[in-house]
């Protein structure tokens, strides 16, 4: 009969196998170092019932999965700063309809959103960058007035 500690050595290195090749799981990593973690705690612990091993690593792969989506959140997604990383042009018009276009941004394009929508920007308008989310600029007209 095979080990348990073996058999969950080996989940976990077919399931970093598979986040490695580019599996598109989002509990991959966290389920091989929960695979990982039973484990260890099979080897030291060798009374431990397949039931419990089995909700170990339900909790084991929660817990881990929660860590890190809490961890990638706090993650700063900053602008790097630069001497006109405050200022776009814009390529393609933001209407009243659409609040979201394109500005170029320290020399490539770039999708944005304008933060006031009700404020139309044509091409040519200068922005100003406020902020990311994700890959998408959030801009501001040049001429609004900051409080």
């Amino acid at each position: 009969m095979v080990p348990a500690p073996l058999i969950w050595f080996v989940l976990a290195l077919a399931l970093l196998g598979a986040e490695w090749l580019g599996a598109e799981f989002d509990g991959l990593l966290a389920a091989a170092l929960a695979a990982l973690g039973v484990s260890l705690l099979t080897a030291l612990v060798p009374g431990l019932g397949l039931v419990a091993q089995l909700l170990l690593f339900g909790a084991a792969t929660a817990g881990v999965l929660l860590a890190l989506q809490r961890w990638s959140r706090r993650r700063s997604r900053a602008i790097p700063a630069s001497g006109t990383s405050d200022r776009a042009t814009v390529i393609s018009g933001f209407s009243d309809a659409n609040s979201s276009g394109r500005v170029r941004w320290q020399g490539q394009s770039w999708a944005a959103t304008n933060l006031t929508p009700e404020q139309a920007l044509a091409p040519g308008d200068a922005v100003l960058v406020m902020g990311r989310d994700g890959n998408q600029l959030q801009v501001l007209s040049d001429h609004q007035q900051l409080p």
